[in-house]
């Protein structure tokens, strides 16, 4: 194998619940990814109007945030980590078997904010769980754990697309005038602002005709095993009620000591670095109790803001670039046909899944300071060139998977390295 038998022995000691994160994380992936494609069967199932069913975008993405920071009182012990996780993962399988079901757009909005906080909490809890199972060493895991996010965003708009009407999925005497411009319009659509479609006629009134539906069955079908492999790991450790016998942790307890046990060196820089954290964790906003940051470096802070500000612009990038390209490159001076700029999404998130996968090797070999760099300088220079040539069809092929390449491997690799520096035992 190309990693060490260190790294190995503590992979296979933990390996399922190593797999039990990647494939909570495939849940993440697939719930993020469906909603732009579907979005026009969407409004023709909930019969509203364009402005309207694009706010199901913001509750989405607003709760997401705040599952984000809902993740973080569940860290406080494995068993609260594994059964938000587990009522996370469910919570996805039935958004998706419910969606079909909402034939109103504030139910649907309510939904997709359901499923928005489920994805944060899913998005801040395996990212903590794997830090702290493998803390020096995580590196190489959360970027597989990342892998498994692009594919399901790579696998979600595939299992839809079958299922998308191509005509318009309201039937009524303007239908004629907008079939032919339905594709258009759904590849046009982009989060939170959905641009000037005024000119396009979608009638809000009359038999609906979508066959999506069965899209987000499936997606529920493929979910479903992601819940049961948690609740298969509550089992083992002993935290379901029903078989809640001695609870143990991951790792027996000489193991844990030996693995966690800091070297002199590391002790002394955390003692500089990392601030006191006893009674920290006693409500949502301990973490930013004044005393909690005694004794802490400039280092300390200059290394959380650097890195808030490098995940605030690359994830960012990725939520919005898929939606932008298309739009685009249909318009002038590109003029693309829209068969053939309907590919670009596509090669973006390709190149993103792809970069991942490429990144769990690399990140054994490589440091993910140099990661981090490689990436963000990737970034820079790659949005240069697609301002200079701004007016070349092929660069902007090129460019778009050049960005998703370098953009793929950023957040593990920033997660690592701001662990190898702080410190973090979980």
């Amino acid at each position: 194998m190309w990693w060490d038998e260190r790294v190995s022995a503590r992979f296979r000691r933990n390996l399922q619940p190593t797999l039990t994160y990647w494939s909570v994380f495939f849940s993440f992936g697939l719930c993020i990814a469906f909603l732009g494609p579907t979005l026009l069967d969407l409004r023709c199932q909930t019969q509203s109007s364009l402005s309207q069913i694009t706010w199901v975008f913001f509750s989405q993405q607003f709760c997401l945030l705040l599952g984000s920071c809902l993740g973080g009182v569940f860290k406080r012990t494995l068993a609260q980590s594994l059964f938000a996780l587990f009522a996370s993962s469910l919570a996805i399988s039935l958004v998706f078997a419910i969606i079909p079901l909402c034939h109103n757009v504030v139910v649907l909005a309510v939904v997709m904010a359901v499923a928005g906080l489920a994805m944060g909490c899913i998005d801040t809890i395996s990212n903590m769980q794997l830090v702290k199972i493998y803390q020096k060493d995580s590196a190489i895991f959360l970027q597989a754990l990342h892998f498994f996010v692009g594919f399901g965003a790579l696998l979600s708009p595939l299992i839809a697309d079958p299922f998308l009407s191509d005509t318009n999925c309201i039937l009524s005497n303007s239908t004629a005038n907008a079939s032919s411009n339905l594709p258009h319009i759904r590849k046009s659509l982009v989060p939170h602002h959905p641009g000037n479609l005024s000119h396009y006629d979608l009638p809000m009134k009359g038999m609906v005709v979508t066959r999506v539906s069965y899209a987000f069955w499936i997606m529920a079908l493929i979910n479903l095993p992601v819940p049961i492999a948690v609740f298969f790991l509550l089992y083992k450790e002993r935290m379901v009620p029903c078989f809640n016998g001695s609870s143990h942790p991951l790792l027996s307890a000489d193991e844990l000591a030996m693995e966690t046990r800091p070297t002199e060196k590391d002790d002394l820089s955390t003692s500089v670095q990392r601030p006191q954290a006893a009674g920290g964790h006693d409500d949502l906003f301990g973490c930013c109790q004044s005393k909690n940051f005694r004794g802490a470096s400039y280092t300390y802070f200059a290394v959380h803001i650097t890195g808030a500000l490098v995940l605030f612009m690359t994830d960012g990038i990725v939520g919005e670039y898929s939606g932008f390209v298309y739009s685009y490159a249909v318009e002038e001076p590109l003029s693309v046909v829209h068969k053939v700029a309907g590919y670009l999404p596509s090669l973006f998130w390709g190149f993103i899944t792809l970069g991942r996968l490429i990144s769990i090797p690399i990140s054994y070999r490589m440091k993910p300071a140099t990661m981090v760099f490689i990436n963000v300088v990737g970034v820079l220079i790659t949005f240069l060139l697609l301002l200079i040539f701004s007016y070349s069809v092929v660069f902007l092929f090129v460019g778009t998977a050049s960005l998703g390449l370098f953009l793929s491997s950023t957040f593990p690799s920033m997660l690592a390295y701001t662990e190898d520096i702080l410190q973090y035992r979980g």
